[in-house]
């Protein structure tokens, strides 16, 4: 049929219509699961996996476990299988997950604030001593990661920690995970607000409540009342930012919608300011609305930080006050550019009370059983019972004297934790890696111990603040896109053609107000063996062009690809 001015869908065929489903959000009627892991999160919510660990998988041993429970409810009680060990990364994503399965377990303690105790860390020790082969790893969301942990002895591993107040709840999974927050919250003398309180009132109110157990994706947040902006809240799905309001006096300023991966996404600002005591109503409010219009089509679109950048801030800020807060929310300033560089509280400092903190450095987060066990009694025998984890991998002594600094300090020493570190030292940090994670495809940790010590040694003089992130795969568990050097792992070419370990590199990203993901240089990879080169001719470069006071990131913004290479 010709196409005619009555007729003009006769000049084009016709398209097959198909029906497209929404991306499976709640709000809209969507509640069809669209995928597999919605599928099993619809059949049984996963915290009820805890009864079925305890009364059966311990006792019948790992081959008892159903996959669905195996590969994903676990997780909402902190664990995950580890890796095989001897499979290369080549293997990585190729493989089955029954084929990368160990039947060894990771478990993530989560530590919310970073808070712990002596007798806490005390017994995380002793834990990673019967039960973990020594393993003790501190992370960059201030959690302690076991490895080689049987079934079997999840239940008593349970027991031991609660008896202390710690738990796996929700450590891993769909699920709001651990609460990130300032590590020197309520002691530092130069603090905006204490946001402990807040931190306590969410973890009562929504951790372990299967109101929140069933989100699209995992839901990442922090609060922090610390001038350093201390814990990455650029980075998180939601954050409350310490500020001070003209009129009303000291808050917070919120954020929404940060996040890694491979779509890394920077928060951004609603413009609201909210007072310390609702807090946990407004984050109740944001993870609702995740829970409820969040993408549960895609898993890769499943993230607040997608929801965030098709609403844009105005509109996510309105629905949070109409449909769940029921009033407005009052408008607020946003935070002030930090004065110090280092954002980890290494280093001895003053409390308000006229103590001093002392905050110490391990190599890339990798610490052990023994280790935390002798922290515990140095900090008891300097008069402290209150230790902190921070967002940098690293932990802090509270509340020492000051006629027993120096003897802390020195103690530390002793055992490797050095409270005066090289800048590389400590701005390295590490994931896991391919020694235990399931998707990662190089090693990581010791690469980056090994580099560090490199470094000290060729450039004993470099003291300007750096970041150098080392991720064993595209997921950016170590913030690979916001270091000065961020590392991301995968598998290139040597100069004899053959495939070997390396790195893609980042250059130039950051956290803070000047928050960004750097720039990559097209081709620019080097392998594990020739890292240590690359890294040292890179920053002899930038002291030879820098600008008198210029950071790494802006060197980098300006050099040229040659300078860079």
């Amino acid at each position: 049929m010709a196409a005619t001015p009555q007729n003009p869908a006769a000049a084009t065929p016709r398209r097959k219509v198909s029906r497209h489903r929404g991306e499976g959000q709640w709000a809209v009627g969507h509640f069809t699961p669209l995928n597999g892991n919605e599928q099993f999160k619809k059949d049984d919510d996963g915290l009820n996996v805890r009864t079925r660990i305890e009364t059966i998988y311990s006792k019948r041993g790992f081959d008892s476990i159903d996959p669905n429970d195996l590969r994903g409810r676990m997780r909402w009680w902190g664990l995950y299988t580890q890796r095989k060990p001897g499979i290369d990364g080549g293997k990585t994503a190729v493989l089955e997950p029954e084929e990368l399965d160990d039947e060894y377990f990771m478990m993530r303690v989560r530590i919310d604030g970073g808070r712990l105790t002596t007798e806490q860390l005390r017994v995380i020790g002793e834990i990673s001593q019967e039960f973990a082969r020594g393993t003790a790893d501190i992370t960059d969301r201030q959690n302690i990661q076991y490895h080689w942990i049987r079934i079997e002895d999840v239940p008593e591993i349970w027991n031991r920690l609660e008896a202390v107040g710690l738990s796996t709840t929700e450590a891993c999974g769909d699920t709001p995970r651990v609460i990130l927050g300032s590590p020197v919250a309520g002691i530092a003398a130069d603090e905006i607000i204490d946001g402990s309180p807040a931190v306590e009132e969410i973890q009562r109110r929504i951790i372990g409540n299967k109101a929140f157990s069933n989100l699209p994706r995992k839901f990442k947040s922090a609060i922090s009342g610390s001038p350093l902006l201390d814990v990455a809240h650029e980075i998180n799905d939601v954050a409350f930012v310490g500020v001070v309001h003209p009129e009303h006096g000291p808050g917070f300023d919120l954020w929404v919608g940060g996040g890694l991966s491979t779509n890394p996404k920077i928060g951004v600002r609603l413009g609201a300011w909210v007072p310390l005591d609702e807090v946990a109503d407004v984050f109740e409010g944001v993870i609702s609305i995740f829970r409820d219009y969040g993408y549960r089509r895609l898993r890769n679109r499943a993230r607040l930080k997608f929801l965030v950048a098709d609403w844009g801030p105005e509109k996510f800020r309105q629905v949070l006050e109409d449909e769940y807060l029921k009033r407005q929310l009052v408008d607020g300033p946003a935070p002030a550019q930090p004065v110090e560089r280092w954002r980890d509280h290494v280093g001895v400092h003053r409390q308000r009370d006229g103590r001093f903190y002392v905050g110490f450095a391990p190599r890339v987060g990798r610490v052990d059983g023994a280790t935390l066990t002798k922290i515990a009694e140095l900090a008891e025998a300097h008069g402290s019972g209150r230790l902190r984890t921070t967002v940098e991998q690293k932990m802090i002594v509270l509340d020492v004297e000051e006629d027993r600094v120096d003897s802390l300090v020195e103690a530390l020493e002793a055992l490797d934790l050095t409270a005066r570190p090289s800048a590389f030292r400590r701005g390295t940090m590490a994931c896991t890696g391919i020694e235990y994670c399931k998707l990662a495809i190089v090693e990581t940790k010791a690469r980056g111990a090994q580099l560090i010590d490199e470094l000290e040694r060729r450039i004993p003089d470099f003291d300007e603040p750096l970041t150098i992130n080392l991720n064993g795969c595209p997921n950016a568990c170590a913030r690979i896109q916001v270091a000065d050097i961020g590392l991301k792992g995968q598998l290139v070419l040597n100069d004899q053609g053959e495939q070997v370990e390396g790195y893609q590199v980042h250059l130039g990203g950051a956290l803070g107000l000047e928050a960004g993901f750097g720039r990559k240089v097209r081709g620019l990879k080097v392998t594990s063996d020739e890292l240590p080169d690359y890294v040292e001719r890179v920053l002899k470069r930038f002291q030879a062009e820098r600008e008198e006071g210029e950071r790494f990131a802006t060197w980098v913004a300006r050099a040229s690809e040659e300078s860079l290479s």
